[in-house]
């Protein structure tokens, strides 16, 4: 038992535990020893990764005796690995210290990298005190971003952890609802047969992207109402109003309400728009003429007149 423990890394009073519990086969008895071979060696490596894997022991027993029984594993275990494995095409990177301080600022913060690896933004490499994995470069790119627009960086660790308390809740939805609709067929006796794992496996394959694009696209149909009623706050509503439905082609631009507001005692609710797009087109025109008809005067006259008459043509 002590060679068996060596060879796995496990304690010898772990596997005692295991074999009461039936997790191990019985060992061969030779005169007073017990013998253990590579069945066992190989048991102890499975158990440690399904531990490894969030399975617990009762659940990892019935595993085991299904496949003891001659009910298959492979699927079981095809099926572990397809929901393991990555949940994005993005690469782990790696950063050094001096890197991840030029990123955000420059300035070196001790207590900014402690926040980042308990929220697993960053990973400590083993043995190396100036370096470290980066999980999701994209979302560390973003934080880089977000400091370089003025956000502190204890405001995006909190935003972060309240982000991903929001985002486990959609998570567990969505798990809940595909589970409920699909994965109850395959699951719905244990441990499943190695072929309903099987097919389950390849089912997660077909779904697993649909929950990011479901979440990408209402992410962006509710930034943009959000976004439209923080800037109907901050700008005034009619302000949007008017770019949201602009009377002519072109670029958007923004006026103060005041302007809006003046405009409508002028001319009345429901001519605002029309109102703005002609004026703001007859200006462009008149300062086209005006540059034609300025090298003909003699003195610069032509041109002033030119300009009265738009002030007077405009005020008029």
């Amino acid at each position: 038992m002590e060679d068996l423990a060596h060879a796995s890394g496990a304690t010898v009073r772990t596997i005692r535990a295991y074999q009461d519990r039936g997790l191990l086969p019985t060992p061969e008895r030779r005169g007073r020893a017990n013998v253990y071979r590579d069945t066992h060696l190989s048991r102890l490596r499975q158990i440690a990764d399904l531990l490894d894997r969030g399975y617990t022991l009762s659940s990892i027993k019935e595993l085991l005796d299904a496949w003891d029984t001659g009910r298959g594993l492979g699927g079981v275990l095809g099926l572990v690995a397809e929901v393991h494995g990555p949940w994005t095409d993005e690469r782990t990177g790696r950063i050094t210290r001096a890197e991840l301080d030029a990123r955000f600022g420059g300035t070196p913060d001790d207590e900014a990298v402690a926040e980042a690896v308990d929220l697993g933004v960053l990973e400590r490499v083993p043995g190396r005190d100036d370096e470290f994995l980066v999980p999701s470069p994209q979302e560390l790119a973003v934080a880089a971003e977000l400091h370089a627009a003025g956000v502190p960086l204890g405001a995006i660790s909190g935003h972060l952890r309240e982000l991903r308390g929001q985002v486990e809740q959609i998570a567990s939805r969505f798990l809940e609802f595909t589970t409920e609709h699909v994965f109850g067929r395959y699951l719905g006796h244990r441990p499943p047969t190695d072929t309903d794992a099987a097919e389950a496996a390849a089912m997660v394959r077909r779904l697993r992207p649909l929950a990011q694009l479901t979440v990408d696209a209402e992410l962006a149909r509710a930034m943009r109402t959000f976004a439209t009623l923080h800037l109907r706050h901050h700008l005034g509503e009619d302000t949007v109003l008017l770019a949201d439905t602009p009377p002519v082609e072109g670029e958007h631009v923004a006026l103060p309400a005041e302007t809006i507001e003046a405009v409508r005692r002028l001319v009345g609710e429901d001519n605002v728009s029309a109102f703005v797009a002609t004026a703001a087109e007859r200006e462009v025109r008149a300062r086209l003429l005006d540059s034609l008809v300025s090298p003909r005067a003699e003195s610069g006259r032509v041109d002033q007149i030119t300009r009265n008459d738009i002030v007077l043509s405009t005020e008029g």
